[in-house]
């Protein structure tokens, strides 16, 4: 399966509000925050890239929590994976349990 969730640092999401994500209609975007030698973060990466792949859903990026000190910090995330779903750049819904793909599909999809 292809690569459905770009990554990104840090800097580029606090610096950048004109990115992919930031710029789409609804202000509504997904950050999934990971590290790369967890396991369950790799298996939630695969439920994500397909319940976006599965019909129209906002952007989501991808941040590697062990380089963005200053996001964790602001959002409290206090493990990994987490997925963050903003509305103009606020977050208004934190999970930490990716139960199932149609989970993932119902917080991510438009409309």
């Amino acid at each position: 399966m292809q690569n459905l969730i770009p990554e990104m640092t840090e800097g580029q999401w606090l610096n950048d509000p004109g990115t992919a994500a930031n710029s789409a209609e609804s202000g509504l975007e997904g950050l999934f925050f990971y590290t790369s030698m967890c396991g369950t973060c790799m298996l939630a990466e695969q439920m994500l890239e397909i319940a976006i792949s599965s019909g129209p859903v906002i952007p989501v990026s991808k941040i590697n929590i062990n380089y963005s000190p200053i996001l964790r910090d602001r959002w409290q995330i206090t493990s990994v994976p987490c997925l963050i779903v903003l509305k103009n750049r606020k977050p208004i819904r934190m999970e930490y349990a990716m139960g199932s793909v149609v989970d993932l599909y119902t917080w991510l999809k438009l409309g």
